[in-house]
C-alpha cells in the first residue's frame, strides 16, 4: 500500500502547479535570489532555471515539485500587487554566466542587487522585460542576431546570446537545431532598409557543439581545400531527409541552410564554424579561442554595428552594400490591388552588367581574343591602385633624427563617402569627349604634362620640389609617359592642379549616384563608436588624441578585435567589387562565379581607390606648400616623413588654438583624419636600405621596424 501512496504522490508532484514565467522571476528577485543560488538548491544548471523563468522550458519531476514548493513559499512572503506596478528592472545580469566579460556599452547592465535583510518586507511586482524588448527591438528577434552554441560533458546544449542571455537548447540533432532556431530561439535582426530583408539568424558552433551534432571538429586536408564537407557526408544526408537545402557553396565554414520561402516567410539559418577557420585570424585575431559568452559579445557587437556576419569580413562588406541599398522595391498596387517587384532607383539593380574592356581584369571573357601572353599596358587597362612609392632621403632629411609614419583612418571608407559612381546601366563608349568631372567612368588621357613643381593649391599657384612628391596618377608614384586610362577622380584632380586635359576616348556612365554613402555612414559610425569603447573619443585636442591612442587596444582586447574587423570590412568590401577567379579549374577567358553578381563592379572599386590616392596626394601637397616637408615613402594610407622629433606633432604643425594647415593631415579619430603609425630613427632607415635595397618602402615597416627575408624577396 505504501508503494501505491508513493506512486500517487509522485503523480501529483509531476503536475505541481506553477505561476507564470514572469511571476517566477519576480518572486526570485523579490527575495534577492540569484539564478545560481536557485540552480544550486535544485541541483540543476543555471541556464535551466533561466529557461523556466523565460517560459522556454518547463521543469520536470523531481525538480518540479521542489521548484513549486520554493515559489509557493516566496508567494506567501511577496504577494503580487498589480494596482501600482513598479518599473521593470534591468535584469540582463541574471542571464550572465560567471565568466562573462563586462557587457558592451550598448547593453550595459546594473550590478547584482544586494542581498535583502533577514525579514524583508513585501515588494511590488515587476513586469517581465527582456533586454531586446526594452530597446524596442522587433519581438521576433528578442534574443539578438546570433548565438554561440556550446555543449558540456553531459551533452547538454546551451546557446549564448548577446547581452549575457543564455538559452537551453533541447535539439538533439542538427535538423532539430535548425527547427528550434526558427521556431523558438527568437534570433535574427531587422532589415537595414525598408525595401530589404531581415537578417537570418546566425549560429556559431563551438568544437563541443560540432561533436554533439556529428560534425567534424576540423576539416580534413582535402575538405579544407574544397572549402566544404564532401558530398555524401552523413550530416548532409540528415539535412536532406529533413528537407533542408544548402546553397551552392555547400556546408563549409559559413554555411547557409534553408527551405524554400513560404510566401513572405523565409526559412534560413546561417552556421559559422570557427574551428573550420570561419573566423580568420588575420581579421578576427584570437576570437575563435574565446569562451562562448565572450565570443557572443564580440560578434554581437559587430552584428549590431555593422550587420550579422555573412561570411568573411569582405563578403559581409559587400552584402552590407546591398542590405543598405536594395536592388528592388514593391511597386504601387495595380488594378487588382497587388504589388509587384520593381527596380529601385539609386541601386545597382538585380542583374550584372558588362564592364568596359579597359576595366576588365586579366582573364575576363571580354579579353578572350587577346593573345595568350599579351601584357596590357596603361593605354589598354585601367590601373587604379593604392600607393606603393618610396624615394631616397635628401641630405637635409638624413640630418634629421627620426622618421615618423602617419596613417589615415579608414582611408577607403572616407574615399567612398560622396563618390559618384555608375548605377544599373552599362557604360557608353565615346570618342574625343570633353571631360566632365561629374560623370563617372574611365578616360583615356595623357597626363604626362602635369608638372608637380608648379601646381594650384587652393586658388594660388605654388612652387614645390616636384621630384620629392609621388605622382598622383600612378600607384608607383612615377610620372606617366603617355596616354593611360584613369577613373574620373584622377582626371578631375589633374584639372584641380591647374592643368588642361584632352581625353582621347572614354567609357562613361550617365545613370549615376552616390551609391556608397549609406554604406560609409554605417561603417563610419561603427568605427567611431568602437574607438570610443577603447577610450578614444571625438573632439579631442591633438595632444589628448595622441595620449588616448597610447595603448588603446589593450583597454578592451575584444573591442580591439571588433575594430580590426570593421576596418577589414571596409577594405574587403571594396576589394570584392572586383573579385578575381579562384581555382576550380578556371581558365583565362572563361567566366567565374563573381561575374554573375550585380555587385561585381570594378569601375566602383577603381573610383574609390582613385579618390583615396588623390585625397592622400592633396594632403601631401598642402603640407609641402605650407611647411616644405615632403614624404619619403607612401604605402596605401600611410605616409612617412623625416622629423626632428619622434611624434606626429613634429611633422604636422598646430597653432595654440589647435588649427593646422588647411587641406592637410589632421590628427583625430574620424575617417580621413590621421593617427600615429610608428616612428623609427633615420639611422635605422639607412641600415635597412643598405641591407635590403635603396628603394625598399619604409612605410611598410615603420610600425615595428622589422624587415624579414620574406619581405625582402630573398
Amino acid at each position: 500500500m505504501s508503494e501505491l501512496f508513493s506512486a500517487v504522490d509522485a503523480l501529483v508532484a509531476s503536475r505541481s502547479p506553477l505561476p507564470p514565467p514572469a511571476e517566477r522571476k519576480r518572486l526570485r528577485q523579490a527575495h534577492g535570489l540569484t539564478l545560481d543560488e536557485v540552480a544550486a538548491a535544485l541541483q540543476v544548471r543555471r541556464a535551466t532555471v533561466s529557461g523556466w523563468e523565460a517560459g522556454r522550458t518547463e521543469p520536470r519531476p523531481p525538480e518540479r515539485e521542489a521548484y513549486a514548493r520554493l515559489l509557493k513559499q516566496l508567494a506567501e512572503l511577496y504577494p503580487a500587487d498589480t494596482s501600482d506596478p513598479a518599473p521593470a528592472q534591468d535584469t540582463a545580469d541574471e542571464h550572465a554566466t560567471p565568466t562573462d566579460p563586462a557587457p558592451a556599452p550598448e547593453a550595459a547592465t546594473p550590478a547584482e542587487p544586494s542581498p535583502p535583510s533577514p525579514r524583508p518586507g513585501p515588494k511590488k511586482a515587476a513586469p517581465r522585460t527582456t533586454p531586446a524588448a526594452a530597446a524596442g527591438t522587433d519581438p521576433r528577434f528578442a534574443n539578438g542576431p546570433l548565438a554561440v552554441v556550446d555543449a558540456d560533458a553531459d551533452r547538454q546544449v546551451t546557446a549564448y546570446c548577446v547581452g549575457g542571455l543564455v538559452l537551453d537548447v533541447p535539439a538533439k540533432s542538427l535538423p532539430a537545431l535548425l527547427e528550434w532556431t526558427l521556431k523558438e530561439a527568437q534570433l535574427g535582426a531587422e532589415k537595414l532598409h525598408g525595401s530589404g530583408k531581415d537578417a537570418d539568424p546566425l549560429l556559431v558552433l563551438t568544437e563541443a557543439a560540432c561533436r554533439r551534432y556529428g560534425l567534424p571538429v576540423t576539416l580534413s586536408e582535402s575538405d579544407r581545400l574544397a572549402g566544404r564537407l564532401p558530398d555524401g557526408h552523413k550530416i548532409l544526408k540528415q539535412l536532406q531527409r529533413a528537407d533542408w537545402q544548402l546553397t551552392k557553396r555547400g556546408f563549409g565554414p559559413w554555411a547557409r541552410i534553408y527551405r524554400p520561402a513560404q510566401g513572405r516567410t523565409r526559412q534560413c539559418v546561417q552556421l559559422c564554424v570557427p574551428s573550420w577557420n570561419a573566423l580568420d585570424a588575420r581579421t578576427w585575431g584570437d576570437a575563435a579561442q574565446l569562451p562562448p559568452a565572450e565570443l557572443a559579445r564580440l560578434l554581437g557587437t559587430y552584428a549590431r554595428r555593422v550587420m550579422t556576419p555573412r561570411g568573411s569580413t569582405a563578403v559581409t562588406g559587400l552584402e552590407l552594400m546591398t542590405a543598405l541599398n536594395p536592388p528592388t522595391r514593391a511597386s504601387e498596387p495595380d488594378e487588382t490591388g497587388k504589388r509587384h517587384k520593381e527596380h529601385r532607383p539609386g541601386s545597382l539593380g538585380e542583374h550584372p552588367i558588362d564592364c568596359a574592356p579597359c576595366e576588365a581584369p586579366d582573364g575576363h571573357p571580354l579579353l578572350a581574343d587577346l593573345p595568350r601572353f599579351h601584357q596590357r599596358g596603361p593605354a589598354e587597362m585601367l590601373f587604379e591602385e593604392a600607393y606603393d612609392w618610396a624615394r631616397e632621403l635628401t641630405d637635409a632629411e638624413c640630418m634629421r633624427r627620426y622618421l615618423v609614419g602617419i596613417d589615415v583612418n579608414l582611408a577607403f571608407g572616407a574615399a567612398a563617402n560622396g563618390v559618384v559612381v555608375g548605377l544599373s546601366q552599362p557604360p557608353v563608349h565615346v570618342t574625343r569627349p570633353a571631360f566632365d568631372p561629374t560623370l563617372p567612368g574611365a578616360w583615356l588621357v595623357d597626363l604626362s604634362h602635369v608638372d608637380l613643381s608648379r601646381v594650384l593649391v587652393g586658388k594660388q599657384w605654388r612652387r614645390l620640389e616636384g621630384e620629392l612628391l609621388p605622382s598622383p596618377f600612378t600607384p608607383t608614384g612615377e610620372r606617366p609617359t603617355g596616354p593611360a586610362w584613369y577613373a574620373t577622380p584622377t582626371v578631375a584632380y589633374a584639372v584641380e592642379l591647374g592643368y588642361e586635359v584632352a581625353p582621347v576616348e572614354a567609357w562613361v556612365r550617365r545613370e549615376k549616384g552616390k551609391y556608397l554613402d549609406a554604406w560609409y555612414k554605417r561603417l563610419r559610425n561603427a568605427y567611431v563608436d568602437t574607438m570610443a569603447d577603447l577610450g578614444v573619443g571625438e573632439k579631442l585636442t591633438p595632444g589628448e588624441f595622441l595620449e588616448a591612442m597610447d595603448g588603446y587596444k589593450q583597454r578592451d582586447p575584444q573591442m580591439a578585435i571588433v575594430l580590426d574587423a570593421i576596418k577589414s570590412t571596409v577594405k574587403g568590401g571594396i576589394g570584392k567589387l572586383r573579385e578575381r577567379a579562384r581555382g576550380g579549374g578556371w581558365k583565362p577567358g572563361q567566366a567565374w562565379p563573381a561575374l554573375s553578381r550585380a555587385t561585381w563592379r570594378p569601375d566602383i572599386r577603381a573610383a574609390v581607390i582613385s579618390r583615396a590616392r588623390v585625397n592622400m596626394h592633396r594632403k601631401m601637397v598642402a603640407l609641402a606648400a605650407a611647411t616644405g616637408s615632403y614624404p619619403v615613402a607612401v604605402l596605401s594610407d600611410c605616409a612617412v616623413y623625416a622629423a626632428d622629433g619622434p611624434g606626429p606633432l613634429h611633422v604636422l604643425p598646430y597653432d595654440a588654438e589647435g588649427r593646422t594647415v588647411p587641406g592637410s593631415f589632421r590628427l583625430g579619430v574620424s575617417p580621413g583624419m590621421v593617427k600615429h603609425e610608428g616612428t623609427q630613427t633615420t639611422l635605422w632607415a639607412e641600415e635597412v636600405r643598405e641591407k635590403h635595397g635603396q628603394f625598399l618602402n619604409l612605410a611598410r615597416y615603420i610600425k615595428t621596424g622589422e624587415v624579414s627575408a620574406k619581405d625582402d624577396g630573398e
